[in-house]
C-alpha cells in the first residue's frame, strides 16, 4: 500500500514539474518575441529579474517600478495593473488585459507572434 502510494505521489509531482516548465518555456519564448516588438534584447526574457525590469519597462515606462513587486499587498496590486498596461502597450484593450492576467503565457504569446504592435507605455 505505501508503494502505491509513493507512486502516486512521483507522479502527481512529475506531472506539476513538467506543467510549471511548459508555463515557463511558453512565457519566455512569448517574452521574447515582445521584447524584439518593443526594441529590447530577446534574450532578456531568459534572465530572472531582468525579464521582470524589461516588462515593467514596456508596461510602465520605467522598469524600476518592479521593486514594488517585493512589497506583500503592494506587489500584487501593482501585477495586475501591470497587465492592463501591457494590454494598452500593445494597442489592446481591457479585455485583453483580464486575458494577461489570467492566461499570461497564452497571452504574452499571442503579443509576441500575433500583429499587434508596440506603441509604448500609455
Amino acid at each position: 500500500m505505501d508503494n502505491y502510494y509513493s507512486a502516486v505521489g512521483a507522479g502527481i509531482g512529475t506531472a506539476y514539474y513538467l506543467f510549471i516548465l511548459v508555463f515557463y518555456i511558453a512565457c519566455v519564448i512569448g517574452m521574447w518575441k515582445m521584447f524584439e516588438k518593443a526594441g529590447k534584447p530577446g534574450w532578456a526574457s531568459l534572465i530572472p529579474f531582468y525579464n521582470l525590469y524589461c516588462v515593467y519597462d514596456i508596461g510602465w515606462g520605467t522598469g524600476w517600478l518592479f521593486l514594488l513587486t517585493f512589497v506583500p499587498c503592494v506587489g500584487f496590486i501593482f501585477d495586475i495593473m501591470l497587465s492592463f498596461k501591457m494590454a494598452k502597450a500593445y494597442g489592446q484593450g481591457t479585455g485583453f488585459g483580464f486575458g494577461i492576467l489570467f492566461l499570461k503565457p497564452i497571452f504574452y504569446m499571442i503579443l509576441g507572434f500575433g500583429d499587434s504592435e508596440y506603441i509604448g507605455p500609455q
